[in-house]
């Protein structure tokens, strides 16, 4: 029993270390959380360099940071990110979380880019959230050692691209996940 407390624990202290923005006040946690785009847009460009202008030529995009905690037959996880409307420059930030069924085993540190193709699709996303179902990967990173396995997707006009910052989870489940505004940040 003390063993699956403990487990517990852990978990959920990895879980809201994943969704914390640094910084105290309003103004340092938006900061975080540009700077956190900023570094993924970057590191993004350079596994693919072509994203560069496919961002630019869109009507906006999205980048978040997520953890993922998978337990055998469960997993979960929660992040943050911003979305910016290429046309008027506006970020609006926002949160996500995620629950799931399946087989996996691992914790997961990753990175989300969302290109979207049309103004009414970012739109929707921003004023209604998403959610978005099924998922298998494998990832074996830590810093700059490992490979992470991912790639692109394109969904409902929205292109993702998916990067593993660290982590060791093997996994394929099937599972929700919601993206809403974070109101603390507007």
């Amino acid at each position: 029993m003390n063993r699956i407390s403990a487990v517990i624990c852990i978990i959920l202290s990895l879980s809201i270390g994943g969704c914390a923005t640094g910084g105290t006040t309003s103004a340092e946690k938006r900061q975080s959380v540009l700077a956190m785009k900023n570094e993924v847009l970057s590191d993004l460009y350079k596994l693919k360099p072509s994203v560069k202008s496919q961002i630019s030529s869109a009507p906006g995009y999205a980048v978040f940071s997520n953890v993922n905690i998978n337990i055998i037959f469960a997993s979960f996880g929660g992040g943050h990110g911003v979305v910016k409307n290429n046309k008027t420059g506006k970020h609006t930030f926002m949160k996500m979380g995620e629950v799931g069924i399946g087989l996996g085993l691992g914790a997961k540190d990753f990175r989300a880019v969302f290109v979207f193709h049309s103004s009414d699709t970012m739109k929707h996303f921003v004023e209604h959230g998403w959610a978005f179902g099924a998922h298998a990967d494998a990832a074996a990173k830590a810093s700059d050692k490992g490979a992470a396995v991912g790639g692109e997707v394109i969904v409902n006009n929205i292109s993702i691209y998916q990067l593993t910052e660290t982590g060791l989870a093997l996994q394929a489940t099937v599972k929700g996940t919601k993206y809403w505004k974070d109101d603390s940040l507007s």
